[in-house]
């Protein structure tokens, strides 16, 4: 034996398991189910967003016959935070949960450069990826000493650099910029961390890698200067031997041109040889000997 028995529904009970599938900058994706199975008719939900950093708050309703409701909440912002209250439309009991956005990215290509009495800090504008943030929000920097173990704050700007001066030398620092924060400090974009181990000396990965760089560009360029000014100097010095050679040939060649012949005479170093230091040396002649001639 058995009996069917069908369950009154109960409006007053709140909506079940309320969680959030999917957290962005700007939306959030909730699910929810109903308060008993298998609604046999549409049923009226209140969705209620709080925004604990603006104090406001905005009402959303929802209709669904489903036993699982899926909802998304847009037009939030990147590093808010929420409060979402569920309920059935006629003020039954609630469901509720804290929901914090995804903050904005941190800025991309963070360096330093260093100048006499101060540094540069440069990085790229984060408006290039990130589509919610206006450039007049701007940047806020802070700096931190872990030598004195203190946080400062070192301002804000609208622009993609910031100078910083009265650093101390042997101390190190770590220096963040992120989105400006909005509201006292509660809406921040995530910051990017630059380590500065010591003046004159500490950088970043990116910064060291330039450094090194720059370092090894500092001994080749020289050496290959060195190299560049040697070859030329040995082809002028070559340059100047084939002009002295040819200059010497041509010397020697025209002393021994015979104008009769149309050409360079040369003798061999036999013809050379002892008949030419055994012939006396003719000095000149008498007046008082007679010249024949034949």
């Amino acid at each position: 034996d058995y009996v069917v028995v069908k369950m009154i529904p109960d409006n007053r009970l709140p909506p079940r398991h309320l969680h959030s599938v999917h957290t962005g900058k700007t939306f959030a994706v909730i699910k929810w189910e109903s308060p008993y199975d298998s609604p046999d008719q549409d049923m009226l939900y209140a969705v209620a967003v709080k925004d604990l950093v603006r104090k406001t708050d905005k009402i959303y309703k929802v209709k669904s016959r489903n036993s699982t409701v899926e909802y998304t909440i847009k037009k939030l912002e990147p590093g808010g935070k929420y409060h979402v209250i569920v309920q059935l439309g006629n003020m039954s009991k609630e469901s509720s949960m804290k929901i914090n956005t995804v903050p904005l990215s941190a800025p991309d290509a963070l360096k330093i450069i260093t100048e006499n009495d101060h540094i540069l800090l440069f990085w790229k504008s984060l408006a290039l990826k990130e589509s919610n943030f206006n450039e007049s929000r701007g940047y806020e920097i802070h700096m931190f000493d872990s030598l004195m173990n203190i946080t400062a704050y070192l301002g804000n700007t609208t622009e993609n650099f910031f100078k910083v001066s009265n650093l101390k030398m042997g101390h190190n620092y770590s220096f963040t910029v992120q989105a400006r924060c909005l509201y006292g400090g509660q809406m921040c974009g995530e910051p990017a961390t630059l380590l500065y181990d010591e003046l004159g000396t500490g950088e970043d990965s990116s910064a060291t890698k330039s450094g090194r760089g720059t370092d090894v560009a500092a001994i080749v360029v020289p050496v290959l200067f060195l190299l560049l000014v040697t070859l030329g100097i040995g082809f002028v010095v070559l340059y100047m031997r084939h002009r002295r050679l040819q200059s010497s040939f041509t010397a020697f060649a025209n002393s021994h041109y015979s104008s009769r012949l149309g050409s360079a005479i040369f003798s061999s170093g036999e013809d050379l040889g002892d008949e030419d230091d055994e012939a006396p040396m003719i000095t000149g002649f008498s007046d008082d000997v007679p010249m024949v001639i034949a």
